[in-house]
């Protein structure tokens, strides 16, 4: 007996796109969004949003959007779950080694900033070193600290599997002799070992846009090949030296085309680099990009830092996703100093969750065909083809280091800082859902999150830091500054509006005490001298606004307010100015902060 094949809603007509876009433009029609004569193409461009890359995030794909180049995967297999270790004490550092060895971390990272190369036999006793691949972080001692591993390697007399020395991409597009040294050496005795990172965490954490970070990794990347092969190291020996570093964040679909769209570009640069043609499916050959995906350290808040955890899950599901070889989650509480024992737990387990409970690794690509990752990776490429393009216009990554990629993250970083400070980018737990007798976890300082950017000179940014500044400011004084809403009306017709207002004043830690319901001006103005405080808000419905709220603001100023806020649009006698859904947020309180006599 023959079954026929099942078409799946082969008893519905099929859809097509002018349909979606018909019935979406009769929506947006009756919201007031769109003109009554608007064309149908209107709706798909009105609920289209633009990346800081320029990149339009389309509301619907179909099969028209799938690119025409050729996908470039990694090869098939779980990724690699790599901890990061920073502890200035060898002994805890140690500890904490092992202890994630045990419990499901398959190769280390060692920030040797505070440890000093001279550590490393103390931290890495009793690790095996033929099955644990260890990735050094030394900074201006890269060289001395790649020496002493190489040495421990070879007293020990084993190979190991992977890994990385941690020697500084040279953007200069020179190898400087003790580099070249160590270069032969790790060709002659470590084969798998790679000695280069690339990497683009400096540009990701000074703002930069993810076209940015890719164009600037691909840019060094090349400027790394150069110094290799004009050292005398052959381009498919320099290609298998380089190991590529790139951020994840909590947006899952742009960390899985960001991460895909760089092997994309890699593999354009192998193709040209050794004269050969690239494939649809990279399975280890020379012109594969090894990714290592670290959590997004810009992403992370300080305050209620809980929420990181599900930062790091996003971003990780994305890299694992996106075809990342070795993936680090940073711990929770990395902003804080320190992790502990818990933090460092959760961090492997985010990963263990997800490789073994999950599934997540268990398809190769899993998000290929996508019309929607395919066209966005599609469009990222090619913007970050276009900024390599222009940074090798420029001279190369070391002159365009001194202005051109310094003054383009600029930008980038101010539009970003004006997202988040008009929400438009909403932090949780900080710009949005503030949690104001948050108990914060004590940490021993130290390089908690992962440090980049010094080789570089950029400056280092969180996306929360402004925010949580305020926040500081107000938490230190004796008496958490305050602002009055006056809410106007019933509780049913004033409560949306003044959970808006409250949830944007205690986005700086400054709190709110309400009025109660009713429209008595005099009333409300008793309420306002009991507060004692000089700024007010008022809060109700645009109909009750029309009735009472000039003779609110009036009642108000009598009774002392310097500052009365409107939550809402529109002009009333006596009201200073508006807070409302995209107004600059950071500005309305910094505004209270120098009207509360709170000092920034």
């Amino acid at each position: 007996m023959t079954v026929p094949p099942l078409e799946v809603a082969a008893a519905f007509p099929p859809g097509t796109r002018e349909q979606w876009r018909t019935l979406a433009l009769g929506v947006l029609r009756k919201s007031g969004v769109l003109a009554e004569d608007a064309a149908p193409a209107a709706a798909e461009a009105a609920l289209s949003s633009t990346t800081y890359d320029g990149v339009t995030i389309a509301p619907l794909h179909d099969a028209s959007d799938l690119p025409g180049a050729p996908r470039v995967v990694r090869s098939a297999g779980p990724w690699g779950v790599r901890q990061r270790h920073a502890h200035p004490d060898p002994a805890v550092t140690r500890e904490a080694v092992l202890a994630d060895l045990e419990n499901g971390v398959t190769s280390i990272w060692l920030d040797l900033s505070s440890l000093g190369p001279e550590a490393l036999p103390r931290v890495l006793d009793g690790v095996y070193l033929d099955l644990a691949p260890v990735v050094l972080d030394a900074g201006d001692r890269a060289a001395p600290a790649a020496t002493v591993f190489l040495d421990l390697l070879a007293e020990r007399g084993v190979t190991a599997p992977g890994g990385n020395l941690g020697l500084p991409a040279p953007v200069t597009g020179t190898l400087d002799p003790a580099a070249a040294t160590l270069v032969r050496r790790c060709l002659a005795e470590q084969p798998a070992l790679r000695a280069f990172v690339v990497d683009a965490l400096p540009y990701h954490d000074a703002g930069g846009s993810d076209a940015e970070e890719l164009g600037c990794s691909i840019a060094t990347g090349v400027a790394c090949l150069r110094a290799m092969t004009d050292a005398g190291i052959s381009v498919e020996q320099a290609l298998g030296l380089l190991e590529f570093r790139y951020a994840a964040t909590a947006d899952q679909f742009m960390t899985i085309a960001k991460l895909r769209a760089a092997r994309r570009l890699w593999a354009r640069v192998a193709e040209v680099v050794t004269a050969t043609t690239a494939t649809t499916t990279t399975t280890g050959g020379p012109g594969e990009q090894l990714q290592h995906a670290v959590t997004s350290s810009a992403m992370m808040t300080a305050r209620d830092p809980w929420v990181n955890m599900l930062r790091t899950t996003l971003a990780c599901f994305g890299a694992g996703v996106g075809g990342a070889d070795a993936v680090t989650v940073q711990p929770f509480d990395a902003v804080l100093g320190l992790p502990d024992a818990f933090a460092r737990r959760i961090a492997r387990n985010t990963q263990s969750l997800l490789l073994e409970e999950a599934g997540v690794a268990r398809v190769l690509d899993p998000a290929g065909g996508s019309w929607y990752v395919e066209r966005l990776t599609a469009d990222l490429a090619e913007h970050a083809w276009a900024w390599f393009q222009e940074i090798e216009r420029a001279g190369g990554m070391a002159v365009a280091l001194e202005r051109l990629v310094p003054e383009r993250l600029a930008a980038t970083r101010a539009a970003r800082a004006d997202g988040v400070a008009h929400r438009r980018d909403p932090i949780t737990g900080v710009s949005e859902f503030p949690h104001l007798s948050e108990k914060l976890p004590e940490r021993e300082p130290g390089p908690g999150l992962a440090v980049a950017g010094a080789e570089v000179g950029l400056p280092r940014i969180r996306y929360a830091e402004e925010f949580e500044a305020l926040r500081d400011l107000a938490d230190a004084r004796d008496e958490r500054p305050t602002v009055f809403l006056a809410t106007i009306g019933p509780v049913a017709v004033h409560t949306a509006r003044a959970s808006f207002a409250a949830n944007l004043f205690a986005a700086g830690g400054v709190a709110t005490v309400t009025s109660g319901p009713g429209t008595d001006a005099t009333a409300i103005a008793e309420a306002f001298r009991d507060a004692g405080t000089p700024v007010a808000c008022l809060c109700s419905s645009d109909r009750l606004y029309g009735e009472h709220a000039e003779a609110v603001a009036a009642a108000l100023r009598e009774a002392g307010a310097t500052r009365v806020w409107l939550a809402g649009k529109g002009e009333y006698e006596g009201v200073d100015d508006r807070v409302y859904a995209g107004c600059d947020a950071l500005g309305v309180l910094r505004t209270t902060f120098d009207d509360l006599g709170v000092n920034r």
